[in-house]
């Protein structure tokens, strides 16, 4: 696996083109990341509903929880799913739009100078032994590519807006996650 300088795609990934995004302040300042959990209807799985609100395409007359969604435009650098697939909706080098209004360290605008990951799943289920390990594949990839990025500098959505946010949630076990990005083997933690 590795990340193309040229393209900011990640070989692994299959590759989306979300229009949600922008350039960044400064593309050498990518120095965090923030790990998210997504289900689209909230507590659902498998379904194309995450691809088409990155995608800008979600139908929000098709839920009634997507109503609420009318108009926003989000979209992530990566998604992870259950089985451990990962797609990539914008390129490391631009920004993507999935922190909102965020504090880290004292530095407001988190997406400036991050990457967003997010898995698919909610804040009060397990998530899967697939999106472990490709999780930590794809973070050992990123701190090989961002020396800036370590792991003091991995955090969860509800860590850099927590009054707004509390995503990955209890049930990511992050002690779980560090082991694995210490280990050799990602596929065995």
């Amino acid at each position: 696996m590795e990340i193309s300088n040229e393209t900011g795609l990640l070989s692994l990934a299959c590759q989306f083109a979300s229009a949600h995004f922008s350039e960044r302040p400064d593309p050498n300042d990518i120095s965090l990341l923030v790990i998210h959990c997504i289900s689209l209807p909230p507590g659902q799985f498998g379904g194309r509903e995450i691809h088409d609100l990155f995608m800008g395409q979600l139908d929000c007359d098709a839920h009634e929880y997507f109503e609420q969604l009318r108009g926003l435009e989000v979209s992530s650098h990566l998604v992870i799913s259950r089985d451990g697939s990962v797609e990539q909706y914008v390129p490391f080098h631009l920004m993507a739009w999935h922190a909102g209004k965020s504090e880290f360290n004292g530095r407001q605008r988190c997406n400036d100078f991050s990457i967003g990951i997010e898995l698919e799943g909610t804040e009060t289920e397990t998530y899967t032994d697939a999106q472990y390990r490709s999780l930590s594949r794809v973070t050992k990839c990123l701190l090989d590519h961002y020396p800036a990025i370590n792991p003091e500098r991995i955090v969860g959505h509800s860590d850099i807006a927590p009054v707004r946010k509390t995503d990955p949630g209890q049930f990511f076990d992050w002690e779980r996650y560090m082991r694995m990005l210490e280990s050799e083997d990602v596929d065995h933690d």
